[in-house]
């Protein structure tokens, strides 16, 4: 019985992709990533060393712009799963989004309005609200394409694989990119502001490219009936937070993963400025951030297969935090601290558990869509994805005020470009190393607690088209 069922439903739901589309599909994120990244990793650094704002107002930015986006979120979220574009219920936003996301990304790292927070905020703001048009039904899109756990994984790895093409073009690349195009040959100085408009244009066009290939390979097959999708309100969000416990599980872990993310990125190129006293290293330390990614995505499901999904979150988690000691313990003795080598060891082995656990978080997004579905009937994939926003948004928030905060408190001085305090490189060392490590404990915690195995998952579904066969 169990074979003639699994012989029929891939013509229902559960489809299975060619290397192409899943290619395509992950060109999403590629592109995404390419402007992401860049502001997750060298804004701060932007707004505090070339454009000429406090770290402090930099830190109350970044948390007021994730104000607005637990708003904005839900309101997209709903007006996603609610409309149906010509182009596509979700694909029509790669390209719809897309334009305008790449003129505001270009306009963030442009200093035309030297030191102003008026335009800071507005054109930080428009991005983040942009993004969101195209983060929301992007990741909508993912559970839009198949039902199929194991083809679920697969285009996950592929995905973030090539996610971290865009890390790793953004870590490695642009601090190249800009001093090469900066007359002084730095990044952190007010000299450098053209190159880094220049760099910015040429990563967000190519972003754009990408969105409109990743357009041209996908199609939605597992959505919501139009009549369906007429009785969703934003309201939905909360009913649906409320009722389904692996989404909050999911929610959570969010959280704690984008904080992580984002206090190590944002710090990454402060401690090799000034802790490592390195910056000509700096693009290989940030390339060490992604790199894993190539050598390990790949064999995700197979890992999975072997020692489960919970198993393997615990295993790189750990890994990560394990490289996060080493590169404490490295620079904060004198005797090794100097070991360049070694700090790229260990970013490289923290790199590794980064990636591949939150990599893979995000094919869980997925089962907690199917798991709602299967609770309540609807399938609103817009209004979980826009949840699941709001609280990475809210981890980017956490983590995009800590350092602010934290450079404050330990004084750094803005004005040089090479170096700093005792106090201050302590608090650049606590944000590489410290903070995402405590984050990160946390996370693992908070990962035990979800529930959904492949097992019971691929029941949900089976159960899920039965009915929609009745």
């Amino acid at each position: 019985m169990d074979q003639m069922t699994t012989a029929v439903k891939p013509a229902k739901g559960f489809y299975k992709l060619s290397m192409k589309q899943r290619v395509g599909f992950g060109a999403g994120d590629l592109a995404q990533n390419l402007i992401y990244q860049t502001v997750s990793m060298y804004l701060l650094l932007f707004y505090t060393n070339v454009y000429g704002i406090s770290a402090a107002s930099a830190g109350i930015m970044f948390l007021v712009v994730r104000i607005v986006d637990v708003v904005w979120d839900p309101i997209v979220g709903a007006f996603v799963d609610k409309s149906n574009p010509r182009l596509g219920k979700y694909r029509s936003y790669l390209v719809l989004g897309g334009i305008p996301l790449t003129g505001f990304a270009i306009l963030c790292f442009w200093n035309g309005f030297s030191g102003s927070l008026t335009y800071a905020y507005l054109t930080y703001v428009g991005l983040s609200m942009l993004y969101t048009l195209i983060n929301v039904p992007y990741g909508a899109l993912n559970a839009s394409l198949t039902r199929d756990t194991d083809e679920v994984t697969k285009l996950t790895s592929i995905r973030m694989f090539m996610a971290n093409i865009g890390g790793l073009a953004v870590g490695y690349g642009v601090p190249i990119v800009v001093k090469y195009f900066s007359p002084d040959g730095k990044i952190n100085s007010k000299d450098s502001a053209e190159a880094w408009f220049t760099t910015m244009f040429i990563y967000a066009l190519v972003g754009l490219v990408l969105l409109f290939f990743c357009f041209s390979q996908t199609k939605e097959r597992v959505i919501m009936d139009e009549k369906d999708t007429e009785n969703v309100r934003v309201s939905d969000l909360w009913q649906e937070f409320k009722h389904n416990r692996p989404l909050r599980i999911l929610a959570y872990f969010f959280i704690t993963a984008f904080a992580m993310m984002a206090v190590g990125n944002s710090a990454g190129s402060y401690y090799m400025i000034y802790n490592v006293n390195a910056p000509d290293m700096l693009p290989y330390f940030m390339a060490l951030g992604s790199l894993p990614a190539f050598i390990f995505m790949p064999l995700v499901p197979a890992i999975k297969r072997a020692i489960g999904k919970k198993q393997m979150f615990y295993v790189f988690l750990g890994i990560a935090i394990l490289g996060m000691l080493m590169l404490y313990i490295i620079s904060s003795n004198e005797t090794l601290k100097g070991n360049i080598g070694l700090v790229l060891i260990a970013q490289f082995i923290k790199s590794t558990g980064v990636i591949v656990a939150t990599g893979y978080m995000w094919a869980l997004v997925p089962e907690v869509i199917s798991y709602g579905e299967y609770k309540t009937g609807k399938r609103i994939s817009g209004i979980v994805n826009a949840l699941t926003g709001i609280f990475y948004k809210a981890g980017m928030a956490l983590g995009g005020i800590i350092p602010g905060l934290v450079l404050a408190y330990v004084a750094f001085d803005k004005d040089n470009a090479t170096a700093q305090s005792a106090t201050a490189q302590i608090g650049i060392l606590w944000l590489v190393a410290v903070i995402p490590a405590l984050l990160l404990l946390l996370a693992m915690y908070i990962i035990s607690k979800y529930e959904l195995d492949d097992r019971t998952i691929d029941k949900i579904n089976q159960d899920i088209e039965s009915r929609h066969n009745n």
